[in-house]
């Protein structure tokens, strides 16, 4: 994939609509944004809703309690009910993670998926251990999708008030230093929620913000927790006052009163809307969607937008895509392994698609949901994907996925996936191929179809 093979690939306007900002062209979509690419990708920007239904917090935590519970009182226990409930956690996240994944591959608003899913590993979350595992994937149902088109404040406040959050960095562990329980228990504060907050969520590690304002931040954030539906009524966000540390906070030299959940609370809100927080998630969000090396000039339209709308997620997405810079009219960006399966699948237009055998295709390819191992979620630099053997994974599963699909017509995906905007270079090796499927290996192998 040298400079000299990709500088033949000019997009137009429409493939670069579909390709780069969507999943990739499914069906007659290439022709559809044609028209007008722009307008296209902005009614792309739709709500989402999960046309499965699937597990709620509420559940995972009802459910774990209950083992819990079976364990304590039958550890040998070997009955089918036992083992259901032992595996509930796992058999949520597996059904959320491939639903999730069929909603992408099968919708007709692509460009809102990759928005959830940048969001998504924005706030990472990984099913590390049982309780986590039927967690993690709620996060992005229940507190970012919700909040996917609104200001970006509402959903940060979703987010750190969410169970999957609150216990993946262990604040409902953490107690103000001179609270009830700190004086009772000889409980402390953990500051791990606070120091993503500041950051990974908001301000960015070069946002300014020094050891004292984590400091201050997990003292506002104290006594945020979840309830024990074993001794509570439900399940969910609670906030515990007597584990709350009392008095005025001081962050980014701003005094909060002391007015208890609502004290962190506004210093999230005050978070959301400060310039560095702006200028941190709108390089994320080009680095995404544009080029890993986005323009100033992008970015400077993009935070504009941002301060002056409040942070309307909504509103930054048109400006990023209203941008000269983000039409670049070579590919941009190399696939995720996440990207490369949904937008291959897209391509393919399969009516069907195996559950198991989606997820092994993440597993293989290394991009396994929920699975980062860090906060600050999988990498979204072509570096971190295009090393030897992560080439040689991709090859085995293109080629595996040709081989079951034995009809397929190569130059058919080719023209519906690209239009005329294909390199010559991938035009003769898809035409001068030996077999079908040796067509369609080389097509998803392609320069072309490696990149957006």
């Amino acid at each position: 994939m040298s400079e000299n093979t990709m500088s033949s690939a000019v997009m137009t306007r429409a493939s670069i609509a579909v390709n780069r900002f969507g999943y990739g062209a499914s069906g007659d979509e290439l022709e559809k944004a044609s028209s007008s690419p722009k307008d296209w990708i902005k009614s792309q920007l739709l709500p989402i809703s999960f046309s499965s239904e699937s597990p709620h917090s509420n559940d995972v935590f009802v459910e774990h309690s209950k083992y819990q519970t079976q364990k304590k009182m039958a550890k040998k226990s070997t009955s089918p009910k036992n083992k259901m409930k032992s595996n509930f956690g796992r058999m949520a996240l597996r059904k959320m993670s491939a639903d999730t994944l069929n909603e992408a591959i099968h919708s007709s608003n692509s460009v809102s998926w990759r928005l959830l899913d940048f969001f998504s590993n924005h706030f990472s979350v990984s099913s590390n251990g049982r309780l986590m595992a039927g967690l993690a994937a709620t996060l992005e149902r229940e507190a970012i999708a919700p909040n996917l088109l609104g200001n970006f404040e509402e959903m940060l406040l979703a987010v750190e008030q969410h169970p999957a959050m609150l216990i993946y960095l262990n604040n409902e562990k953490s107690f103000g230093p001179t609270s009830k329980v700190a004086k009772k228990k000889g409980k402390g504060l953990n500051e791990n929620l606070a120091r993503e907050i500041l950051e990974l969520h908001t301000l960015g590690v070069a946002g300014g913000y020094q050891q004292a304002d984590v400091v201050e931040l997990a003292k506002g954030i104290s006594g945020w927790s979840v309830k024990n539906p074993t001794k509570e009524n439900n399940a969910g966000f609670v906030f515990r006052p007597y584990g709350h540390e009392p008095g005025i906070r001081t962050l980014l030299n701003k005094k909060y009163p002391a007015t208890g959940v609502a004290q962190g609370q506004q210093m999230l809100r005050d978070l959301a809307m400060h310039p560095a927080t702006a200028k941190y998630v709108c390089y994320k969000l080009a680095h995404h969607f544009v080029s890993d090396t986005p323009s100033s000039l992008l970015l400077e339209k993009m935070v504009v937008t941002w301060m002056k709308n409040k942070g309307n997620i909504t509103q930054v997405m048109h400006s990023l895509f209203d941008a000269d810079e983000a039409w670049v009219d070579r590919p941009q960006k190399y696939k995720t392994p996440r990207e490369f399966v949904i937008s291959a699948q897209r391509a393919l237009s399969l009516k069907k698609t195996n559950d198991k055998a989606l997820l092994s295709s993440l597993v293989s390819l290394g991009q396994q949901p929920f699975n980062a191992g860090s906060p600050a979620g999988f990498s979204d630099d072509e570096k971190d994907w295009l090393g030897g053997s992560a080439l040689m994974a991709r090859i085995d599963w293109s080629n595996k996925v040709s081989g079951y699909l034995k009809r397929a017509n190569a130059e058919k995906i080719m023209k519906l996936t690209f239009g005329e905007n294909v390199s010559d270079l991938t035009y003769q090796m898809v035409m001068r191929a030996e077999s079908r499927q040796q067509a369609l290996t080389l097509l998803l192998m392609s320069p072309d179809f490696q990149r957006r």
